[in-house]
């Protein structure tokens, strides 16, 4: 899934839950989050200071030695290996 389609499914999935959001407006926030070439998203800020970014059962997001890493978590693998409907 590339950028436009997961603009366009966050887009889908928000207005089956009753929230009506713009393209261009999902668009913005996944900017903010992840940054583009010209701006680095808060994401990329936090994990500069040193910061790990944690988002719920997701999963977090951390700096080691100036290499971004992703920890998925326990909700989120479980959900992959088909433990969670």
């Amino acid at each position: 899934m590339d950028r436009s389609q997961l603009i366009t499914a966050v887009t889908t999935n928000a207005a089956d839950n009753g929230w009506r959001f713009a393209p261009r407006e999902i668009e913005w926030v996944y900017d903010a989050m992840f940054g583009t070439v010209e701006h680095p998203g808060v994401i990329a800020e936090a994990l500069q200071r040193g910061e790990t970014v944690v988002l719920g059962s997701f999963g977090s997001f951390q700096s080691t030695d100036g290499t971004a890493g992703f920890r998925p978590g326990k909700a989120l693998t479980e959900y992959i290996q088909g433990a969670v409907p």
